[in-house]
């Protein structure tokens, strides 16, 4: 089977303050890791997701795309991605974990418990509660990425609340 050339994805790195802009390649490269095949794969569908995608779906495009690859490499690919901060995870409530790009930007999601409902919520949102935590208990908490369960306003109000 014939694998399809990667184009190289731009991901925001981190570096210091600053605000620049390095390839995947780069930051992987830079910190050690080698660029196989599999791998490149792996980020590519990540980066052209459109939404949050599990591991599970990612090693479905992997595997259509390079079918000796097998799922350990994707979850691999993904705590190697983490570790960098290029990509964010999520737990929706629904068996699996999600993950997201970095660079699309630092967001929370209220997942309701009731119909399954997940509705985007700002970062600014959770920002006092971060500033709390770390004047009150010394305590900087990592909320680049936060999935609070609850009941949604129409569940609620189905249920008379």
């Amino acid at each position: 089977m014939e694998v399809t050339p990667f184009i190289p994805l731009t991901l925001r790195g981190k570096c210091g303050n600053s605000e620049s802009e390095m390839s995947c390649h780069e930051i992987l490269r830079k910190n050690g890791h080698r660029l196989t095949p599999q791998r490149m794969l792996v980020i590519e569908a990540l980066h052209n997701a459109d939404k949050h995608i599990s591991a599970e779906e990612l090693y479905e495009q992997l595997h259509s795309r390079y079918p000796y690859a097998n799922i350990s490499t994707v979850y691999r690919t993904l705590e190697l991605l983490k570790e960098l901060n290029l990509v964010t995870e999520a737990d929706f409530g629904e068996g699996r974990v999600r993950y997201h790009v970095a660079e699309k930007g630092h967001h929370h999601h209220l997942v309701c418990r009731s119909c399954g409902k997940v509705i985007d919520l700002e970062d600014a949102v959770l920002r006092p509660l971060k500033d709390a935590l770390l004047q009150k208990c010394g305590f900087d908490a990592d909320l680049r990425h936060v999935a609070i369960s609850g009941e949604c306003k129409v569940c609620r109000r189905k249920k008379g609340k």
